[in-house]
């Protein structure tokens, strides 16, 4: 029998960052992925956002990939999102995602910074957030 635990740092935006998640539309969406990860045999252990993006904290399957996991949350939850009609226009997740894993040993550091995210924003904007991220990790966009 095969077993891993890798935990992955998900995030991903609204279509052009638009500021569409307002606090009470932001945790019916929250609500709705948890339990779709449950449907999807998904381990989500934290998710929270603000009013342009999305945080979670995943554990990989042995058999799923980032990519996957991405695309079965974001995808189903735009779907969901749209049918429900909670923003006033259509809504689509941003294509890009950013996803680093996570040492076992921060996973609670993790998990406090996903928890604050209305008082980390209140500080920081997500593109400067998402700048940083992009600079301390190495990667590198297309405007790049």
């Amino acid at each position: 029998m095969s077993y891993t635990r890798i935990w992955v740092h998900l995030v991903f935006a609204t279509k052009h960052r638009a500021p569409l998640l307002s606090t009470d539309i932001r945790y019916k969406i929250q609500r709705h992925i948890i339990q779709n990860c449950k449907e999807k045999s998904i381990y989500l252990q934290s998710i929270n956002g603000y009013t342009d993006h999305m945080h979670c904290l995943i554990v990989l399957g042995r058999d799923q990939t980032i990519a996957k996991i991405a695309q079965l949350i974001k995808g189903e939850s735009a779907y969901w999102i749209n049918k429900n009609q909670l923003t006033k226009q259509h809504f689509v997740w941003q294509d890009d995602y950013f996803a680093i894993s996570v040492s076992e040993s921060i996973v609670p550091k993790v998990v406090a910074y996903i928890k604050n995210q209305e008082q980390h924003h209140a500080k920081k904007s997500f593109e400067n957030e998402w700048n940083e991220f992009t600079a301390r990790y190495g990667f590198h966009t297309n405007k790049d």
